[in-house]
């Protein structure tokens, strides 16, 4: 795969069953070079036996995106962002037809949710304080009034602002899409100014106060509507959200807690079962409630309200990361485990007992299910993205939106253990090019750091493979997918153990591959990935040259200017001054020789700007050979979800830097004959 080829990678939604489990509809989305934009439409995909007509487009927006059948399969929801504006969530036929609006929110949807008698659909939205955000004509954001912060967390990544612009829960009346259009109204001698028709049915707002609200579930009888926030007087020192019911047929009713009575808890995700029990997952965040690292999330359940949650998974065996839900049976659901560079499916019943339905190498992206009927949405070493139906344990791909991709070249990563100075597993894998070598090698180190490398194709990994290197990546110690006692190991300690397992695993890939050239290496990495990068060249100049991306480089600087600052940095380092000191890549870059190329993006609220000019400053003023490179407009998934044009020039400067650095024989600077 070619920097190019960033067009072919397509992306596959979590997918939407028809309850009759004739077809599954899924959204696809790509990045566009000519566009620069993000497109896409849905997608059916026919499951019957027999059935070869295969996948077809069966809208024509944009950017059409989370499709949801109603509950009897009648019609499909789904939001639909145009080129300039905000998504908005529109409904049409099943069968095929026009598709009719439903919102008119300045701000855009989030989540929405169909009732359970198809007649409603809640969704939240985030509404604008006067004057902001466009709520007023002409009135530009340079132009807005001051504002008044009183809390320590007011931004987030890829937003700005959250204070004054708070996500509301709603509610909108499915209208019947079969009756006669509204028209305007045309001016008369009359009536010279008449009012004209609402063109989009008026949704009403459930909630106004000053809290977020996400993830909503009905319950089984459609009387109430559950959501998660964080609404306790503390809630701007701790992690703390919890899930709160509306009654739908009382006026004017408040919210009443289900949860936060037990435990305190960081709740992702919730859904009812059949019978009417309310399944979540949620991360316990301890007597603090700020206990979150390395902390994995676990499924719980209240089977009544008032109730006490009860725990069905165990958070040290099974990591349910932010896992989505699907009610499987009356009293079961599906969810999503990492395990070791995988993400399984797995079905939990009411009583505690876990049933693996997937294994190999998969990672499973998004479910759904009609009966017994299990289709899920996947990508694997080959496929960005693909549809498959879960049957035995076995996945039967019942789509192929990768070929083309394949068909421009694919790298397959051979999976490598390697047992680190003090006998520690390190897993991961390792990319080799095409010839007989010796190739130059590059290490990558994965963002988090409570994340994961997976099997999946890795549009990075490709590129540098494509292009002659040898790409060497693992899951060291701080990753997520390998148990709680794992991700906790950096706790207090980075740039520990971490750093000595990526640099064990290293030194393993290469005595394991003839065809690696261990005197000639490169490192690089985003994030936490260039935050234990800088680290690690102030300790070892074993690289010819370096790449520290959009990092975690300086914790006293990160406090107060990113969006997690105000936890982040206590948890992982620590607050004693010294501690800090000893775990900071800005200490020590004195240290720092290698030549290092240090990227970011000028919009990221995660890692600020600040923290790489921070660095590169010092390793100028310190005589380092290095560059900056800073990207317009774009915040700190640049890399995941910039702009496509942003996306493809970053990887033609990444592949500059290792053409003068690291050259390789597909990837080198070109001298000019005299």
């Amino acid at each position: 795969m070619k920097a190019s080829d960033l067009p072919l990678l397509t992306s596959v939604s979590r997918p939407t069953i028809a309850p009759d489990a004739s077809r599954v509809v899924v959204a696809l989305s790509r990045p566009d070079l000519v566009a620069d934009a993000y497109v896409g439409q849905l997608w059916s995909v026919p499951l019957a036996s027999g059935n070869d007509a295969g996948a077809k487009r069966i809208t024509r927006g944009v950017n059409d995106s989370s499709p949801q059948f109603s509950p009897d399969g009648g019609l499909l929801a789904f939001v639909r962002t145009p080129w300039d504006g905000a998504g908005q969530l529109f409904i049409v036929d099943a069968a095929g037809g026009e598709p009719v609006q439903l919102t008119d929110a300045n701000l855009g949807v989030g989540t929405f949710r169909w009732s359970p008698d198809g007649r409603r659909i809640a969704f939240t939205s985030r509404v604008a304080d006067a004057g902001r955000y466009g709520s007023v004509t002409g009135l530009g954001r340079e132009a807005e009034p001051f504002r008044r912060i009183s809390t320590m967390r007011y931004q987030a990544n890829g937003l700005g602002y959250t204070i004054d612009r708070r996500s509301q829960v709603f509610l909108v009346e499915v209208p019947d899409i079969t009756a006669e259009p509204q028209y305007r109204v045309f001016p008369s001698a009359e009536n010279p100014s008449p009012d004209q028709a609402d063109l989009v049915p008026v949704a009403t707002q459930l909630t106004s106060s000053d809290f977020e609200h996400r993830e909503l579930a009905f319950s089984a009888d459609g009387s109430r509507l559950a959501f998660v926030s964080a609404r306790h007087e503390n809630r701007d020192d701790d992690l703390v959200s919890n899930i709160f019911e509306l009654g739908l047929d009382l006026p004017d009713a408040e919210p009443v807690a289900i949860t936060g009575n037990d435990r305190l808890y960081d709740v992702h995700e919730l859904a009812y079962s059949g019978s009417g029990q309310l399944f979540f997952v949620a991360v316990d965040l301890g007597e603090t409630g700020r206990d979150f690292v390395g902390r994995s999330a676990s499924l719980y359940l209240v089977d009544e309200p008032g109730s006490p949650a009860r725990r069905l998974t165990d958070p040290g065996i099974v990591d349910l990361g932010g896992s989505p839900l699907t009610p499987f049976g009356a009293d079961s659901v599906l969810v999503l485990a990492r395990t070791r560079g995988r993400v399984e499916l797995h079905s939990v019943a009411s009583d505690g007992a876990v049933s693996r339905l997937t294994t190999g190498e998969t990672e499973i992206t998004g479910h759904d299910a009609a009966g017994d009927t299990i289709v899920v949405s996947y990508s694997d070493p080959t496929s960005h993205g693909d549809v498959a139906l879960v049957d035995a344990g076995e996945l039967k791909p019942v789509t192929d939106f990768s070929i083309a991709l394949r068909e421009s070249g694919v790298c397959r990563p051979v999976e490598l253990v390697v047992t680190a100075r003090d006998g520690y597993p390190v897993h991961g894998w390792v990319l080799t090019p095409d010839g007989d070598g010796p190739h130059p090698v590059l290490l990558l180190i994965h963002g988090g750091p409570f994340t994961q490398y997976t099997v999946s194709l890795f549009d990075e990994a490709q590129v540098y493979a494509d292009a002659g290197y040898a790409v060497v990546m693992c899951n060291p110690r701080g990753a997520a997918g390998y148990g709680e006692k794992h991700g906790r190991a950096v706790r207090l300690k980075m740039g520990t153990v971490d750093h000595t397992d990526v640099l064990d695993f290293l030194d393993g890939a290469i005595a394991a591959g003839p065809t690696l050239d261990a005197a000639r290496v490169g490192i690089m990495g985003g994030s936490y990935g260039g935050y234990l990068t800088a680290w690690t060249i102030a300790h070892d100049h074993r690289f010819a040259a370096a790449i520290v991306e959009r990092g975690y480089l300086d914790p006293d600087g990160f406090v107060g200017t990113s969006d997690i600052g105000a936890f982040f940095s206590d948890a992982y380092v620590g607050t004693d001054a010294q501690a800090i000191r000893s775990q900071s890549p800005q200490a020590v870059v004195g240290n720092v020789v290698t030549p290092t190329l240090v990227l970011h993006s000028e919009n990221d609220l995660r890692c600020p700007l600040s923290q790489s000019q921070r660095y590169y400053t010092a390793l100028k003023r310190n005589g380092v050979a290095t560059e900056l490179v800073v990207f317009p407009g774009e915040n700190h998934e640049l890399s995941r979800g910039g702009r496509p044009r942003h996306r493809q020039q970053r990887f033609d400067v990444i592949l500059e830097w290792w053409a003068r650095r690291l050259p390789s024989a597909t990837n080198h600077e070109t001298v000019a004959e005299s």
